[in-house]
């Protein structure tokens, strides 16, 4: 392509989509330690909160690769609310044969027994987890009842935004938050810390021999204020301020470049006035 070419990159380093190959280890590993670490200790729900953007997806992508060696592993993905559903999907996840009519808790119990039998743990990991209502959370909590005299057949990864910690405030859901042993937060970068992810993505991607700085230090300041630290609109801000650079056959993304990727909008789920403001108090 072109515009690689142009900035001897081997692969966008910028793309929206999580890679692991990109993966910056500053971006929320002692997370992924903790939760290798509760995991590790048996728990039975362990939960991770973050606002959009936040690298939530790539944190539960790093796990579930973790968890292949040692575990059997069930992940749902923004599931449905209705507690059938969810057993039957943790069935299918685990790779349960189900004939219509049978007892899908018998089945997953005798999986789960089986699983620990052979030395290796059971683990279901939700993403978006707020998608959840009361008796999808509720239905979760009754899947962590199967237990030995010891520990836990069946341990539970939450991965959410906000909204969950809002569901679990909830009276009626006492019950499961306080089985909640772990709850951790992915949080935005400091302003340090973007540049400092910028840098390794461009690293990561470069042809170049040498250290290969596309952003001049005015610009990766720009971005860092903007995004607030958010690492999906860093990647968002730096990919468009790199194709302004592009279109003006610049080898370098300058003050003007994050200008035109700030007034493209779009960034954040907020009013155009208030966008606007955040722009205003960005641009010199």
């Amino acid at each position: 392509m072109p515009y690689l070419e142009h900035f001897r990159l081997k692969q966008e380093p910028f793309g929206l989509t999580p890679n692991r190959a990109l993966y910056y280890p500053e971006n929320h590993a002692q997370i992924l330690a903790a939760l290798l670490y509760a995991i590790e200790r048996g728990e039975g729900i362990v939960k991770v909160v973050g606002e959009v953007g936040t690298g939530k997806t790539m944190l539960c992508r790093l796990l579930l690769q973790s968890l292949t060696e040692f575990a059997e592993v069930a992940y749902i993905t923004a599931p449905r609310t209705d507690p059938l559903a969810i057993v039957q999907n943790v069935c299918k996840e685990f790779g349960i044969k189900t004939v219509k009519g049978q007892d899908l808790f018998d089945l997953l119990s005798r999986h789960l027994i089986k699983v620990r039998e052979e030395g290796r743990r059971a683990i279901l990991v939700v993403d978006e987890a707020q998608s959840l209502d009361q008796r999808g959370l509720e239905t979760v909590r009754l899947l962590t009842n199967y237990e030995t005299d010891d520990s836990k057949l069946l341990q539970v990864v939450l991965f959410g935004q906000p909204e969950l910690d809002q569901l679990l405030r909830q009276h009626s859901l006492r019950q499961l938050a306080q089985r909640i042993t772990f709850s951790l937060y992915t949080q935005p970068f400091d302003r340090d810390a973007v540049k400092r992810y910028v840098q390794h993505r461009v690293n990561l991607c470069t042809l170049a021999e040498t250290p290969h700085h596309l952003f001049s230090k005015v610009a990766l300041d720009m971005i860092a204020r903007a995004s607030r630290g958010v690492p999906r609109v860093v990647n968002v801000l730096a990919d468009r301020a790199l194709l302004a650079a592009y279109a003006e056959s610049a080898r370098e993304v300058q003050r003007r470049h994050v200008r035109i990727a700030l007034q493209e909008g779009d960034l954040w789920p907020v009013s155009p006035s208030l966008w606007a403001r955040i722009v205003e108090s960005i641009l010199p």
